[in-house]
């Protein structure tokens, strides 16, 4: 008598994270590095939360694939995600756009990304494929929608988001029947379809697909032969599947990652510097929307060695003090005062500094008497001595990029341009 091996449908899958786009609304914190490449959260990268949700599914096999400015992506995925091991039938490639199918041809779009490196794939021989944007942030468990795609039969399944229906004008949206089979994707729709059961909402695509591997590598082939095709999933896969096979529509609050401090699911696209910014400052808040101390999901990223946070002096107007803000290691507060801001690691705050509503990225020194509030400044910026932003908006629009809400991004040329 032979027994079936029962084991989680996800270790048979494997996670194809597509990590090459720009992300030009972030402006210049991507001017050195791919949008999944920022900084998040304190410690981590954007891309991290992708990856961290596939580990934490049971997905044990990773493609990346990378394009614009890739090289910081590259160097965070080698050091924090180098421990997983083939000898285990574990594998972590990283899949740079290097004309592997024509010595003309980067990747044209999101389909052809996974098209390049088809053999590669098929040498690891999975069963399933789970399809990933590597610049959102959230906590989902692969593993149940994987289950879902089986057990409905789909071609596809489509990860979706449940939105105010006017709101996701700027989305792919479903339109899907009682049982969530996709009868139209329509990509920004000026008048969204609602959904059947709240009429007030409409399913937007999260970006996230699961194939058999099989069925997949049909289709990209069939789709690379069409000389009229964009190459991509949007717009050319999934639209494809909906008229000719069956694609199912997978809600994320059935699979949503929640401790029981999290009180609704957290998803966010921190595309813009306001967007990015709030997510950010969210985490300082006492009961933050996402949870990131939640030990049961931890967001896997690459942990350098450093001494812990200090703050030291305590005089009037020179006490190394915060409050309701998130300070990384090796960070220094020297007699400096921080409210509802958020460190990276490395950061030097000076004497009679304050800052409200800062978001610094790693490796930041802060002059003495700077006054800085709602900032983003990036990495490795030297702020010079009694620089005030956040006091006078057209002083900083002119010095500054300055976003909509007023929020401030600051670079290293941006400071070397002052005349101070």
């Amino acid at each position: 008598m032979t027994t079936k091996r029962v084991q989680p449908l996800a270790r048979d899958a494997m996670a194809y994270v597509l990590a090459g786009g720009r992300g030009s609304r972030l402006k210049e914190l991507t001017d050195r590095r791919a949008k999944p490449a920022v900084y998040f959260g304190g410690k981590a990268r954007i891309i991290d939360f992708a990856l961290s949700n596939a580990l934490n599914s049971g997905i044990r096999r990773f493609g990346v694939a990378t394009q614009y400015k890739a090289h910081s992506l590259i160097r965070h995925l080698q050091r924090g995600w180098n421990f997983l091991r083939p000898e285990r039938n574990e594998s972590f490639d990283i899949l740079p756009a290097s004309q592997r199918v024509s010595e003309t041809q980067w990747y044209e779009g999101t389909a052809d990304a996974v098209y390049q490196n088809i053999d590669i794939i098929e040498a690891y021989n999975p069963e399933y494929m789970v399809i990933l944007a590597g610049d959102h942030i959230y906590k989902m468990d692969y593993e149940l929608m994987l289950q879902q795609h089986v057990d409905s039969g789909a071609d596809v399944t489509v990860g979706c988001l449940e939105v105010p229906r006017m709101e996701a004008t700027g989305f792919g949206v479903m339109h899907v029947n009682e049982k969530d089979e996709i009868s139209a994707f329509v990509e920004k729709p000026a008048d969204p379809p609602g959904m059947p059961d709240k009429p007030d909402y409409a399913l937007a695509s999260m970006g996230i697909y699961v194939f058999h591997t099989r069925f997949l590598m049909e289709c990209l082939r069939r789709d690379a032969a069409d000389p009229g095709s964009s190459r991509d999933f949007g717009k050319d896969i999934i639209p494809w599947i909906v008229a000719n096979g069956k694609a199912v529509a997978h809600r994320f609050a059935q699979s949503c990652v929640r401790s029981d401090f999290e009180k609704q699911a957290y998803w966010r696209d921190v595309g813009t510097i306001d967007a990015y910014w709030q997510a950010n400052i969210d985490l300082t808040g006492i009961v933050p929307e996402l949870d990131i101390y939640d030990k049961s999901w931890p967001i896997w990223t690459y942990a350098e060695i450093t001494p812990p946070a200090k703050f030291v002096h305590d005089d009037e107007n020179r006490r190394g003090s915060a409050v309701s803000s998130v300070v990384s290691g090796d960070c220094i507060i020297s007699g400096s005062a921080l409210s509802n801001s958020l460190l990276f690691t490395g950061v030097r705050a000076n004497s009679y500094s304050r800052l409200e509503g800062a978001v610094i990225l790693p490796n930041v020194r802060i002059g003495r008497r700077a006054h800085l509030k709602n900032v983003v400044i990036d990495a490795g910026v030297t702020i010079p001595e009694g620089l005030v932003v956040g006091e006078d908006p057209e002083l900083d629009a002119k010095r500054f990029r300055r976003s909509e809400n007023g929020i401030c991004l600051i670079t290293q040329p941006m400071i070397d341009k002052l005349d101070l």
